[in-house]
């Protein structure tokens, strides 16, 4: 499937910003499943200093700055791109594709022992971070679906079920900054809270769980034609499921492996490591943010 994918975010100023410094993570990275073929960071006004680098995860990231002041910025990425199948891709609604039976207990001592590179990088995605925690709570929660000796894939399809089943999408119960424990407490959120929520229990029974955002393609009702920009950015979670399978990606949001409906764009530990763009500045006064994403497929 290929696609084009629009983001644009625009700042409005009520009083000029003299400096700003920051961060893009708008570039979709190189996964195995997802080719790039082209990608362009327009930022207007043009900025004082603009770098390129890869973060500590392998994301490919645009620093940018000012040293003279604005009113608006317009930062706009253009990026068109192929995704394929995963081996790993199903529907939570199928049965599970056919695998070794690898206990996900298996699974965990085998991160434990972290004695291959694959399962050492996967060691790192099981401590808390500042948004995915450990929780007794949530640890209980997971040990619902991840039952003794049960398949790593089949709790793993089963717990995103119930989180899909047990939570409710609400895009007025929280913010970015409400901890996901208050997220577990209100049984409501949205990608991002879901996102980070799964990850919480994976890691409070000793799984590998990373933080994903990205787009996802989304369909009109029938008979109407697509919106433009009205899509949004998007998150989900990658779990560590064992030498078979290596990452497995879940979408607890819309309760489905991923497919070629989502579009890679950058993992972490959390949300904070990877926000599609963050800074700081001196000025602007009150201000506004506006964010458009179109996710056009191209065939």
């Amino acid at each position: 499937m290929k696609y084009r994918v629009i983001h644009k975010t625009t700042y409005y100023g009520h009083e000029p910003v003299s400096i700003g410094h920051n961060k893009a993570w708008l570039e979709p990275r190189p996964v195995p499943h997802q080719q790039l073929d082209s990608f362009s960071l327009k930022i207007e006004p043009e900025p004082s200093v603009r770098n390129h680098q890869v973060d500590y995860y392998g994301n490919p990231v645009t620093l940018f700055s000012f040293n003279e002041g604005y009113l608006k910025l317009n930062v706009t990425a253009t990026s068109f791109l192929t995704v394929s199948p995963t081996g790993s891709s199903a529907n939570p609604q199928t049965p599970v594709p056919p695998v070794p039976p690898l206990a996900w207990e298996d699974v965990r001592e085998l991160i434990r022992a972290h004695s291959t590179p694959e399962s050492l990088q996967a060691f790192e995605f099981v401590f808390p971070s500042s948004r995915a925690v450990w929780s007794p709570e949530m640890r209980d929660y997971a040990l619902q679906s991840f039952t003794s000796r049960r398949p790593i894939l089949s709790a793993l399809q089963e717990l995103t079920e119930r989180i899909h089943k047990d939570f409710v999408y609400d895009s007025k119960a929280t913010s970015v900054t409400t901890p996901v424990v208050d997220v577990f407490r209100m049984r409501r959120g949205v990608c991002q809270d879901f996102a980070h929520l799964q990850v919480s229990m994976l890691r409070s029974i000793g799984m590998a769980a990373r933080y994903v955002s990205g787009y996802l393609r989304t369909y009109p009702p029938a008979g109407k034609p697509r919106l433009i920009g009205a899509d949004a950015s998007h998150a989900w979670l990658s779990v560590y499921c064992g030498p078979a399978d290596q990452w497995v990606d879940v979408d607890p949001t819309n309760n489905r492996f991923c497919s070629t409906d989502h579009i890679t764009l950058a993992w972490g530990r959390d949300y904070s490591d990877v926000p599609p763009l963050t800074g700081v500045f001196i000025g602007g006064g009150q201000h506004r943010l506006s964010v458009e994403v179109d996710v056009m497929p191209l065939m």
